[in-house]
Parts: C-alpha cells; sequence; structure tokens
C-alpha cells in the first residue's frame, strides 16, 4: 500500500484527523473524504495464519496480528479485536452454554454458533416481571452457564432480613454456592487478565492514531429476550400468545440495558453504542408487528442513549427496507445505521437527512469475489451513498471471517481512492 504507518509522534495528530473525519460523517458534514472502518470475529486469524482458537485464546498474538492489519488497512476506526473475540478463557470457565466456539464444539476454524434454545419458560414472564434480578441469579444464570448450576439455591433473597438474613447466611455454606461463587471468581480474574490486555492495546492504538469504533454493547428489547430468553420459535408464539407479558418485560429489561449500556459506557475511550439488530428484518415480522413489538422500546432505548451522551451505532442486519420510514424518528445527527442488506440508496433517500449511513460492501463479495468487484462497489457507495456526508464505508456486516486478503485491501485502498 501506498500510505506509510502512522508512528507514535504523529499518532495525536492522526488520532484527531480520524476523530474529525468520523464526526464529520455522523454530524452528516462532508468530511475531506468516506471515512472506513474496520470489524471483524476471526478474519485476523485468517490475515495472521492461526486457528480462530488461537485468536480466542492467545491475547499477546491475537493483539500482535491486530496491529499489523491496522498499520496496514489504516481504518480510519476499529473494533477492539479482544471483545469479541478473545473471551475462549472466559467462557471455558464458566460452561457457557450458549454458545459453541473454535475447539470447544466447533472446530478450531469454524466461528461461533449460537444455540438457539428456551432459556426462560412462556410461563415464567411472570416470575421476571415481579422479580428480574431475582429471576436473573436463581433460574436464567444456571441455565446459561453450568458453573453457576449452584446459584439456585440462593432464592428468595429479598424476603431475607433482620434475623432471617443473619441466620440465612447458611446458605452461603452450601457447597454448591460456594462453587458456583469460586467459579464466578475464576472467571472474574480471567476477564480482568482480558481486559488488562485490550486496555494496552487500545491505548498502544491511540497512540499510533486509531480510535476505538465502539465501546459498550446493548440489545433492543425484542432481541433481548429473542436471543437470550426465549429463543426464536418463543418469542415468535409470545407476539400472537403473551402479547401484554412480552412488551411489559421489554420495557423493564429497557431500563436495565440502558443504565447496564450507560455505566459501560463512561469507563469507555468510544462513545459508540454498539447495538445489533437481530430480529427486526422484514422476513421476521410484518410491518404492523415491527411498530407494537420492536421500535417503541427500541426507539425508547436509543433516545436514552443519545440523551446521555453516547452514539447508537445500530448493525440493522437482514434487509429492513420496509422499516426505514419508521426508524427515521430518532434525533438529527446523533447516531449511525449500520445496514447489512437494505438497499443503501434507498436508505439514503429516506435517512440521509437524519442519521449516518454504514455499508454496505456484500460478505459474497469479500468472500468470493475480487478485488475488481470489490473496487467497483466501493467507488459506487462512495460516490452515491457519500455524496453531501454522512455516510460510512464498511463491509455488510464487517469482514468476514473468510474475506480475501486481496479484496479487504481493495476495500480500504478505494476509501482513499475515490471521492463523492
Amino acid at each position: 500500500m501506498d500510505e506509510k504507518p502512522v508512528t507514535s509522534s504523529g499518532g495525536a495528530a492522526a488520532y484527531a484527523e480520524r476523530m474529525k473525519r468520523i464526526m464529520d460523517a455522523v454530524e452528516l458534514r462532508q468530511p475531506d473524504r468516506v471515512p472506513v472502518a474496520f470489524f471483524n470475529m476471526f478474519w485476523l486469524a485468517r490475515f495472521g495464519g492461526i486457528s480462530c482458537r488461537e485468536a480466542m485464546y492467545n491475547y499477546d498474538c491475537l493483539a500482535e496480528i491486530a496491529r499489523r492489519a491496522l498499520l496496514e488497512l489504516q481504518p480510519d476506526v476499529y473494533a477492539h479485536p479482544h471483545l469479541v473475540t478473545a473471551v475462549g478463557p472466559v467462557m471455558e470457565k464458566i460452561g457457557y452454554r450458549q454458545m459453541q466456539w473454535p475447539g470447544h464444539g466447533t472446530g478450531d476454524n469454524v466461528s461461533y454458533q449460537y444455540l438457539d434454545r428456551e432459556y426462560m419458560k412462556a410461563e415464567e414472564y411472570e416470575d421476571y416481571l415481579f422479580d428480574p434480578t431475582g429471576f436473573y441469579l436463581a433460574k436464567y444464570l444456571p441455565r446459561v452457564a453450568a458453573e453457576f448450576d449452584g446459584l439456585a439455591r440462593l432464592q428468595n433473597l429479598p424476603g431475607q432480613y433482620y434475623f432471617s438474613l443473619i441466620l440465612g447466611m447458611h446458605r452461603y455454606a452450601d457447597i454448591q454456592v460456594v462453587g458456583a461463587l469460586a467459579a464466578m471468581r475464576d472467571a472474574g480474574e480471567e476477564a480482568r487478565r482480558m481486559l488488562t490486555h485490550a486496555a494496552a492495546f487500545g491505548k498502544e492504538m491511540a497512540e499510533l492514531g486509531f480510535p476505538q469504533a465502539q465501546g459498550p454493547t446493548a440489545n433492543a428489547p425484542f432481541d433481548y429476550f429473542g436471543d437470550n430468553f426465549r429463543g426464536s420459535k418463543g418469542i415468535m408464539l409470545d407476539m400472537y400468545r403473551r402479547k401484554d407479558q412480552l412488551i411489559a418485560a421489554m420495557d423493564k429489561a429497557g431500563v436495565f440495558i440502558l443504565r447496564q449500556a450507560c455505566a459501560a459506557g463512561v469507563r469507555s475511550p468510544s462513545k459508540f453504542v454498539f447495538i445489533p439488530i437481530h430480529w427486526a428484518f422484514d422476513g421476521f415480522m410484518s410491518l404492523a408487528q415491527f411498530k407494537v413489538f420492536f421500535w417503541p422500546s427500541f426507539r425508547k432505548l436509543l433516545l436514552g442513549l443519545i440523551d446521555g451522551g453516547f452514539i447508537p451505532l445500530v448493525l440493522w442486519e437482514g434487509d429492513c427496507t420496509s422499516r426505514l420510514e419508521v426508524i427515521a424518528d430518532i434525533p438529527r445527527a446523533k447516531a449511525v445505521y449500520w445496514f447489512e442488506r437494505t438497499d443503501l440508496l434507498r436508505a439514503k433517500e429516506v435517512l440521509g437527512g437524519t442519521v449516518c449511513l454504514r455499508g454496505n460492501v456484500p460478505a459474497s463479495m469479500l468472500t468470493t469475489g475480487t478485488p475488481d468487484d470489490v473496487d467497483a462497489c466501493c467507488r459506487g457507495l462512495i460516490e452515491q451513498v457519500g455524496r453531501d456526508g454522512g455516510f460510512i464505508l464498511d463491509g455488510g456486516i464487517g469482514i468476514p471471517d473468510e474475506a480475501k486478503t486481496e479484496n479487504v485491501r481493495a476495500m480500504f485502498e478505494a476509501a482513499r481512492k475515490y471521492q463523492p
């Protein structure tokens, strides 16, 4: 590539230049050129010639590979690799049940596999609504992680006070409770080790001039229940059989989601809150259902984040074309909508005066196409969607695990080659 790697001596200036480019796009101004983002799960393993499993477990090796990739590709912002990839040791220590991962349920070079199961029964909505924290501790956690089984014995905690609290201390000597708490401490120590590596990498990259693309992660309340509690079949049935309970639970969960994201965001160097959207696409629910079940609680979350001084970064997976007019109802120049498959030209027509758009070089093209294909696609996006500002170039869902290195290079080179 023509550009030379940024050195630490010029890191502050490069950082400021990149942040201005990104914020110009977010605030719907025309930047000096269209910014380009770097997001991946396991592509760095391919780039560095290691297995996906090693990328999950070897913090130092992942950092070294990510450093080389950033210095070569020169993105304007990047997603921190440790926070989306290097989580294998912690998941293993808690006996995590909601996913399989490289070398733990899948092959060493096979990505995450989410296990779509029912982790909350339909009749348990009332338990959740009555006491979300109690339900979470005594029922949900033991179902999603093997090492948390003992927490099921810590029931009715709010009912313990005064002498019942004092005498109730015997519960914490229960061998199963002791085992669960010890496992949590062990996993916590491992998480702290990983986060220490992550902080050091983020600091080094900032000194080299690279801002982080996202800080905390949040979920739309509908996805929170669909992904983590009820599963796809359960949440679909709930829209018909338990409408009022589902809506009430989403309203309650939205408070927890917002508080958690804001608390994490205060500690993060990035004020972008990443929100992957899994169940809002056109093929899952109708527009009428979207207006009832998805958008009201999600819009409340977006407004809460914006009021808190954060920038929602919403990844709309699938094709969400029919929702564009509805999701335009947020404050101007305060969020980024990243579309996987939605037609960005149509999105520009509807949303161009409201939010910054991001995307959407197809995953199939980055994986099976040629550099010329990628170059032509990027040029079209830059010249058409990038016109008048408000656009960040990226893959439809970041860089796919199997993307050809030459195609990835072509995407980043195109950002510096073409102008709107």
